[in-house]
This record gives structure tokens, sequence and C-alpha cells, in this order.
């Protein structure tokens, strides 16, 4: 079925007896991901009593109810009906919130810097500066509690994952992956580029997602010097501190705003 609104047209699919796929659109945007935001709040004040769960992601929700309490075709009919009337609900809303996050991209955490600026034939303070002046969109959370997929990256910072994975990124390494950059909320394994690091604690328990990060909010970096990212939590190993020591000998100091 497809219900036919003004910002898009959206198609319920079924996945299995509790389970419905809402698509909002073909690929994610800003539109698409304002859109979701919107009707997030509406499907769980008007359905609630028989939601198990809501997953959203770049262009669509994964929305689970219980069997128990409404057969498939019932929930299916309630909700074609509440997403009828959300685009209403929807120019009611709050417009998405701003994050701001300090980052320090100084050579000890800017793993790969160096790489970086071979692929994009740039300059480290012009990927920086590039970088920092973009306002991102959470198009998704997830991989990991607190990991939000943000987009779009300008197309001169464009650059594909690592062919072979680190077996351990540091703890608020933000990254680049293709058209879209993140923030590791804890140290795990992963492939994107590294090109900075937030000593801002991206997971919070006392959040129903647990993460600062809500689906459409708009994100912004802000560039800190080491002083102020120590001065805030921030953490740099001993080993780190070496390899930027090595680097500032192979090439001219740079400094970092």
């Amino acid at each position: 079925m497809t219900i036919s609104m003004a910002i898009t047209s959206i198609t319920i699919t079924p996945v299995n007896e509790s389970s419905l796929m809402v698509y909002f659109a073909n690929q994610a945007s800003p539109e698409t991901a304002d859109h979701i935001a919107a009707v997030l709040p509406v499907l769980r004040a008007e359905l609630g009593q028989y939601l198990v769960d809501l997953v959203p992601s770049y262009t669509s929700i994964l929305v689970t109810f219980d069997l128990m309490a409404i057969g498939q075709r019932d929930f299916t009919a309630l909700l074609k009906q509440v997403l009828s009337t959300a685009e209403q609900r929807h120019s009611e809303t709050e417009l998405s919130p701003m994050i701001e996050l300090p980052v320090y991209y100084g050579p000890e955490v800017s793993l790969d810097a160096d790489e970086i600026c071979r692929h994009t034939g740039l300059d480290f303070d012009q990927i920086i500066s590039i970088h920092a002046n973009t306002i991102y969109r959470v198009y998704a959370i997830g991989f990991a509690p607190g990991f939000a997929y943000l987009g779009n990256t300008d197309s001169r910072i464009h650059i594909p994952r690592k062919q072979t994975p680190r077996a351990k990124v540091p703890k608020g390494s933000l990254a680049l992956a293709d058209q879209q950059t993140a923030i590791y909320p804890k140290a795990s394994p992963g492939g994107w580029q590294i090109i900075g690091r937030t000593p801002i604690d991206l997971i919070d328990f006392q959040r129903e997602n647990l993460t600062v990060f809500e689906m459409g909010a708009k994100v912004k970096f802000t560039p800190i010097t080491r002083d102020e990212f120590l001065a805030l939590g921030g953490v740099i190993e001993e080993e780190e501190y070496r390899r930027a020591e090595m680097r500032a000998a192979a090439e001219p100091v740079r400094e970092v705003a």
C-alpha cells in the first residue's frame, strides 16, 4: 500500500507477522530525515499501546507490534490512518535540534590524516575547515549504541573505508567513510578513516536510545585545541604523542584551531 504525502510517498511492507517496514523515500536526504524524525513521536503517541519497538534508519522505520494485542491487518489499517494525518502533525513539531560537539583534529588523534590528504589532494587544514563548516544530519543510529551515521560530507572529502579495518579505534574518534562521518562512542574495531577525536561521552544511559543523538538532529563540529581537549576530559595515549612527534619531524608543524 502507498500513502501519498506532501514530502514523499510512504510504502508499508510486511516483514513478518509482527513487523512492518515503512519506507519514506528511495535515498537519504535532510528532508527524509526530518520527516522520519517528525513521524516517530506521532507513532509513539498514537500507537504506543501496541508497539514493541521502532527502529528508524536512513529512509525507513521498522515497526514491531504486539501480535497478542492486535492482528497484523488491524494494525496495518491503524498505522495507515495515523500516517495519513502525520503530515499535519509534522508541521506542528519543533525544528530538529542542533548538537554541537567539540573536536580535536590534532596530529596525535587524526590517525588517517596522511591517507585522507593523499586521497583528496587537499592539505589537512583545508580538510578540517571543510569538515567543521558543514552541518550534518543524523540519518541512522546503529551498529553500536551511540554510533550515529551523519551525512552528507562535502564531496571534496569523500573517501572510502580502509581496506584493512583497525583492530581497535579509540573511543571518541571522529571518522569519514564515503559520504558519511561518524564518531566511535567507545573503543572498538572499525574501518573508517580517522580525522579527529571528541572528548564528549556520547553514550547516555538516561536516554531511551542510549545516546545524545536523535534521528534527524543536526550536528556541527567545533575545532578545539589540545589543551581544551584535555581539559574537557579527552585522553591522548603516550604512544599517540610519540606518533605525532614522528609525523612532525617528517613535515612542517601545522597549527590546529
